[in-house]
């Protein structure tokens, strides 16, 4: 007897940093970026402190204050602060030297197949975003592909607080049985999710096994777009 297929969600909602673009090699762009405006405008601060010391004193004041993980712009903008002051520099060239980092954090690239599965899924279902990150899909350019866009920062709670993935279904007013989200972390996305009520997708663009270390088992995992469309169309039948 072939089993039932179910009606197609309402809503796909993604995970942005890692789900739809790389992150790693972007944010240490940024930094060098970030420094070389130092080294220019702030060179007293440039030759007190490193990436790497700046780092590790932003990772000191995070175990301080770890409030500031729901606003990573913010840690930021605090550990450049403390150095400006540190260093005997004028600490209003901190919103400059932010506005150079900012830039640099949202010259992303996203993966090939994300553009493309974007526009095939928007006249299918409502499409947003829930993140714990800064990006800013407008100045990436992609904001016009997300009916909703919900960032940790602006809501004042992070994944896996289910309390994020509700706010996003509310916005686009569906129920959470009927959205979709989908995330490269299995503990942050998938795990906070599923525990929110919606069905959630690893995207485990690595290959990755990290999920057999949490015992989390995802409703689907796909390496793509291309996957996570044909898992759609299996599950679910045409929209």
């Amino acid at each position: 007897m072939t089993t039932p297929r179910r009606a197609w969600p309402k809503a796909i909602l993604f995970d942005l940093d890692d789900t739809l673009w790389p992150i790693a090699p972007t944010i240490l762009q940024a930094e060098e970026t970030l420094f070389a405006w130092l080294r220019e405008h702030a060179p007293r601060v440039a030759e007190r402190f490193t990436i790497d010391t700046l780092r590790q004193a932003r990772l000191e004041m995070l175990a301080q204050k770890p409030e500031l993980n729901l606003d990573l712009g913010k840690l930021r903008r605090a550990g450049l602060l403390a150095a400006f002051e540190q260093a005997g520099e004028d600490p209003a060239k901190v919103e400059h030297a932010m506005t150079q980092f900012f830039a640099a954090r949202n010259a992303v690239i996203p993966f090939d197949d994300v553009v493309p599965g974007l526009i095939r899924l928007r006249d299918r279902v409502l499409v947003g975003s829930i993140s714990n990150g800064n990006a800013d899909l407008r100045t990436i350019g992609l904001s016009h592909h997300f009916k909703v866009s919900v960032a940790a920062h602006e809501l004042g709670v992070a994944k896996p607080d289910a309390a994020i993935f509700l706010a996003a279904c509310r916005e686009l007013g569906v129920d959470p049985a009927d959205a979709v989200y989908v995330g490269d972390d299995v503990l942050l996305d998938v795990q906070g999710a599923q525990r929110a009520g919606l069905r959630a997708v690893w995207m485990n663009r690595t290959g990755s096994t990290k999920h057999l270390e949490h015992d989390v088992v995802p409703d689907a995992t796909v390496r793509d777009f291309d996957e996570l469309l044909d898992w759609l169309k299996r599950e679910h039948g045409s929209p």
